[in-house]
């Protein structure tokens, strides 16, 4: 079957999550977070990702309430994603982070509600917490960000509900071999945050010869790169020719030989903190 832009992968729990969506990470609330996500709405896209530590959820609530309205479409159409900072982290202060992230997004319901970082000692009592948002029918879909390998087998030993998706730094720099072997084994879908390297991997020569070679820009190949691994993507932009752009990627498919070259790039390498070394 042939992916679009608004085409979606399965959860484990059957809630279907766009392959591809718009990511917010600290864009001010104002007119450039208003216009991008009304954007990219505009053009096609069906998922927006932020998160309380952004500082931005109010300015998203308004955007998609705006943008849903001009655009004739109903909000169970749209896929909203927030996440609970580290500092809310607990069983009571996550119900109440998730009440204040609610309310300042104007949603009666969440789409995804993420762990932001694996904090230690917290992150369990954290996730009792989103079951219980889960059970309750207020989000329809949890799961972590930044979880390591090992901080998905301790989180699952003792989890009543398994986490739906982790979402992680994933770029050809950050392959992230061992983790999307483990998460697609247990049904966990990985989803990749600054999938560009926050641009540092725009001149990488190898990128640059497949682009050419599929008459696409390096940023289409990495993204498309993400698809084919099976990673949900959601590239970061407050410019609408590249919110385009960045979805400018189903109308192509990199070959075998194309993925291989990519794949061999990897060099286990962030550009956001390390999970084990996250200054907390």
């Amino acid at each position: 079957m042939k992916l679009h832009l608004q085409s979606t992968t399965k959860l484990a729990n059957g809630v279907e999550m766009p392959w591809f969506g718009l990511g917010v990470f600290k864009v001010e609330e104002g007119e450039d977070l208003s216009a991008a996500i009304k954007a990219a709405i505009k053009h096609g896209y069906r998922s927006i990702d932020t998160a309380a530590i952004y500082g931005n959820e109010s300015g998203v609530g308004q955007a998609i309430r705006e943008a849903l309205e001009e655009n004739g479409l109903a909000r169970e159409e749209l896929f909203v994603t927030s996440k609970v900072w580290n500092q809310d982290q607990g069983y009571e202060e996550t119900l109440a982070a998730f009440d204040t992230s609610l309310s300042k997004l104007g949603l009666d319901v969440l789409d995804l509600y993420l762990i932001h970082w694996p904090v230690a000692g917290k992150y369990k009592d954290t996730w009792r917490a989103l079951e219980k948002l889960y059970k309750d029918g207020r989000v329809r879909a949890i799961g972590v960000s930044n979880f390591h390998v090992h901080h998905l087998q301790d989180l699952l030993a003792t989890a009543e509900i398994k986490p739906m998706v982790d979402q992680v730094e994933f770029h050809p720099y950050l392959a992230q071999n061992d983790l999307l072997a483990f998460t697609k084994e247990h049904g966990i879908q990985l989803e990749a945050w600054s999938p560009l390297m926050q641009g540092e991997l725009l001149n990488q020569p190898v990128l640059q010869e497949i682009a050419a070679s599929h008459g696409k820009s390096v940023a289409q190949v990495i993204l498309r790169w993400d698809l084919q691994k099976g990673v949900v993507t959601i590239p970061k932009s407050i410019k609408e020719h590249r919110i385009i752009e960045n979805a400018s990627i189903f109308d192509f498919e990199l070959s075998r030989e194309d993925m291989e070259r990519i794949d061999a790039l990897n060099q286990d390498r962030r550009v956001g903190p390390d999970p084990d070394n996250f200054d907390f």
